[in-house]
């Protein structure tokens, strides 16, 4: 088995209000995790003193506080050196490597290897990373929404996540929030008779009324339900349009409109 092939056992950390850290055990080394977007320290570390576990590494996303916060409290709270890996971005202190797009990361020791995918849209200069099966994308995707656009354009999110959406179908889709519930309101809205979404939303209510994660999802399950990644369907472009009171020429302008639709959408 290579490296890449390893599977990967992934659980979430909750912080603040609706954010998930993923805690990721090294497949090759075991009580060693690898830590992605820890946006506070507190509840990661506890996490890892509840397993008797220590940490490998930091991945991140992005540069936004919430998911880079804990990374100079972990450095300090741990033995020895931790890399810390994410985009080429000189508001996000602490980097020992900066990941350019479509390079691979391949730490052989703990038996992981991700590719780094550049997918700007949210910020500049964000990333996700991809492998063994799972996908690491910060506030680019989420369950059937998307990140507001921060610091990109319309086009350059679509372009995003449309190169997500072409990853292999069973690829799990790990994001940064528990946004779900609120995400598939806005899709009802957006493609109202679109069944697989109906059944999603119940699976989803009833994972939420246990207090569970909806995440991660799949990216199938992402091309069938989420509207963002759907511009080119008639029923979503129509109700796009519909909001936007102006014919939409192509599935860039019916992609603005909708994130221009659920930027101030209330369910």
């Amino acid at each position: 088995m290579t490296t890449h092939e390893f599977p990967l056992s992934v659980r979430a950390v909750r912080a603040f209000a609706d954010n998930y850290i993923w805690l990721i055990d090294a497949p090759r080394a075991p009580g060693r995790v690898l830590v992605v977007d820890p946006g506070d320290a507190a509840p990661v570390i506890a996490e890892l003193r509840r397993h008797g576990a220590s940490l490998a590494a930091i991945l991140l996303t992005h540069h936004h506080p919430d998911h880079i916060g804990g990374v100079a409290d972990l450095l300090a709270s741990g033995p020895g050196p931790i890399p810390v890996i994410g985009p080429d971005d000189a508001r996000i202190g602490h980097l020992t490597r900066r990941m350019a797009d479509s390079e691979m990361l391949e730490l052989p020791d703990l038996g992981v290897a991700f590719q780094s995918l550049h997918v700007p849209g949210h910020t500049a200069s964000h990333i996700a990373f991809f492998g063994h099966g799972a996908l690491f994308c910060g506030d680019t995707l989420f369950s059937a929404g998307c990140g507001r656009l921060f610091e990109g354009s319309a086009a350059q999110m679509r372009a995003s996540l449309t190169r997500l959406s072409e990853l292999p179908g069973a690829t799990r889709v790990f994001a940064g929030h528990e946004y779900t519930a609120a995400n598939l309101k806005f899709a009802s809205q957006a493609e109202p008779d679109n069944a697989a979404a109906d059944a999603y939303r119940m699976q989803v209510e009833a994972l939420r009324s246990r207090d569970q994660p909806s995440l991660p999802s799949t990216l199938d399950i992402e091309t069938r339900v989420n509207p963002f990644l759907r511009c080119e369907y008639p029923a979503v472009r129509a109700a796009a349009a519909r909001h936007a009171g102006r014919d939409l020429p192509d599935g860039t302008a019916v992609f603005a409109a909708l994130r221009s639709w659920k930027d101030g959408f209330r369910a």
